[in-house]
């Protein structure tokens, strides 16, 4: 069963909003993927987030869409630059959970799960986008299965 890695919806900066909140464009991106994403069917038995207001806003709206049989809750390691590798470690590959965080911490997770480096880039991340990840059932490395952006076309 896959997993998948979500980077927070595009939020106000700490300026503007200290609790850095989605923006309207930032709301609006996360509910076009997750409607998406509920058109192909995605299965996601739970979704994780870090806690921040925007990964736990971004993680609502999924669960709106998606209906994770076990609902919506809080983790620790998955902040910003939270230890990658000490957090692979609990990854559970039949788990189907989406884990919503943040940069630069998901892109590395990505990257240390498909290459066993955190160091390289395998896949860039979009505000709001899903990357989903699956792993063969003795292999050590996991596969990028798909990916859905909000912005394709654009870096």
């Amino acid at each position: 069963m896959p997993i998948y890695l979500v980077q927070h919806g595009l939020s106000n900066s700490k300026e503007v909003d200290p609790e850095r909140k989605l923006t309207e464009e930032g709301a609006a991106d996360v509910t076009r993927i997750a409607g998406v994403a509920k058109g192909y069917s995605v299965k996601v038995a739970k979704i994780l987030h870090s806690g921040k207001e925007r990964a736990r806003m971004t993680a609502e709206i999924f669960a709106k869409h998606l209906l994770p049989p076990l609902g919506v809750a809080q983790i620790d390691g998955i902040n910003p630059d939270d230890d990658v590798i000490s957090f692979a470690q609990s990854v559970d590959p039949d788990s189907g959970t989406m884990y919503v965080g943040h940069l630069p911490f998901m892109q590395k997770l990505a990257s240390f799960l498909v290459s066993g480096n955190d160091r390289i880039t395998v896949f860039k991340f979009q505000n709001g986008g899903i990357v989903c990840l699956d792993r063969d059932v003795n292999a050590k490395l996991w596969h990028i299965k798909w990916a859905l952006m909000p912005r394709v076309g654009q870096g």
